[in-house]
């Protein structure tokens, strides 16, 4: 929560530790449109100039745009964002120079410094050893660059072709793509029709953007749109609706992608990399397009790392995390838009047509909020009785159980046959892991 949680004293630690471990002379910061983003902003950059690191405020921007200007400038950069939380929530996450999240090891590194930080400072305002006069940082805003650069790198992704015929209704999520995306979309030739796209600094994912669909659902089925795409606050991340209104998750979208890559030899390797996370179904329809999957832990940053591992073309997440490494070393709503939108004009064929390339099992994710994530590793009830689910449904279906990433609850994820199955299945699963993890 900013302001509690990640205060500005919280952040500017973690700005001067980040200074010192990255070593970069020049840091890249741009934000999504929380209320508490300036605030925020304002004392990363105090922590970065306080260690002689210099700060380019690229403004509200696009996660994916940050990360491609840290690419283009070989600069490290942090955008400050909670993802697809709500307002009050913010975070602040690092790409290295050239534009990739970074390694498990290097962020134990800036957590280490952080502390050491933390508790050198506490109860003494003077900083020993800090860099004075000439040696501070400086401070310079550059927005309209940044985002020139990123309009330019997305419009120059379907090489020419046009998206004229094609009626896109796009959920802003009143986050950073809200001046950006609709622009770029009718650049390219489609007729755009766009929701949420007013930020105020408290209506950020409010009832909108890829965790609340049902608004785009209803206006693609009023307006008779081809498509509809919500992007997520940041807009890392989207999810589509098909013509009929139906949600296509980023599953679907991995899928259709790859069918069309294997298909143009574009395919490295014939693989696809994917989380835990992924649907079975997603698997079963690459088994039958002889297509590999390498599965990683969730986190985009995970799949990006198994992409490079594998000099491999494509990989992402359920969520609407698509990474295409030729264009991008993130997560891009935007792109992903566009990429599915240039597929569906290129082979004349509606988002429900591509999608029908694997059919989901049945999915059913519950959260558990209010109980102590760190007593699931020993929650050894808990896990026998996962074991035993996954013995009934007889490789048909599976259970997955995971501390989120994001927020502080327990996530829970049964697939099976039917949605009975996989519902019944969740719900005596969540009973027992609340009982369990209970908060002492």
């Amino acid at each position: 929560v900013a302001n509690a949680q990640l205060s500005p004293e919280v952040v500017m630690a973690l700005g001067r530790a980040a200074a010192r471990v990255l070593e970069g002379s020049t840091f890249l910061v741009g934000m999504d449109t929380r209320r508490s983003g300036p605030q925020l902003m304002a004392a990363l950059s105090a922590g970065l100039t306080a260690e002689g690191a210099n700060v380019v405020n690229l403004g509200i921007l696009p996660t994916p745009a940050v990360a491609l200007a840290s690419a283009k400038q070989m600069l490290p950069s942090a955008m400050i964002s909670a993802s697809h939380n709500s307002f009050e929530d913010n975070g602040v996450k690092f790409f290295m120079a050239g534009g990739r999240k970074l390694p498990d090891a290097v962020e134990q590194k800036i957590d280490a410094v952080y502390l050491e930080l933390l508790s050198q400072t506490a109860g003494s305002s003077i900083s020993e050893n800090a860099p004075t006069g000439e040696s501070l940082g400086w401070m310079r805003d550059d927005q309209r660059v940044a985002v020139d650069q990123y309009e330019a790198h997305i419009s120059a992704v379907v090489e020419g072709r046009s998206l004229a015929g094609l009626h896109v209704v796009i959920d802003c999520a009143n986050g950073a793509l809200s001046d950006i995306a609709g622009p770029v979309l009718e650049s390219l030739g489609a007729t755009v029709t766009v929701l949420f796209n007013q930020p105020d600094g408290i209506n950020i994912n409010a009832g909108c953007g890829s965790t609340h669909l049902s608004v785009l659902q209803g206006e693609v089925l009023r307006l008779g749109a081809d498509v509809g795409f919500g992007f997520d606050g940041d807009a890392d991340r989207c999810l589509a609706v098909d013509k009929q209104g139906t949600i296509v998750d980023g599953d679907q979208i991995m899928a259709m992608l790859a069918s069309d890559m294997r298909s143009r030899n574009e395919l490295v390797d014939n693989t696809v990399v994917v989380t835990v996370m992924t649907n079975l179904g997603f698997k079963l329809a690459m088994e039958k397009a002889d297509i590999n999957v390498v599965e990683t832990k969730v986190g985009d940053r995970y799949v990006l790392e198994a992409i490079e591992v594998g000099t491999y073309s494509l990989g992402g997440e359920q969520s609407g995390h698509v990474i295409v490494p030729k264009f991008a070393k993130t997560g891009d709503g935007l792109l992903t838009a566009v990429l599915v939108m240039d597929l569906m004009k290129r082979q004349d064929k509606s988002l429900t047509a591509l999608g029908a390339v694997m059919v989901r099992l049945p999915q059913v994710l519950r959260n558990i909020r209010g109980v102590d994530r760190s007593k699931l590793d020993g929650a050894t009830e808990l896990w026998a009785e996962v074991a035993t689910i996954e013995r009934e449904l007889k490789g048909q279906g599976r259970v997955l159980i995971r501390p989120s990433g994001t927020e502080a609850l327990v996530r829970v994820m049964v697939e099976a046959p039917t949605a009975e199955l996989a519902d019944a299945a969740a719900r005596h699963l969540c009973t027992l892991a609340e009982r369990l993890l209970a908060i002492d």
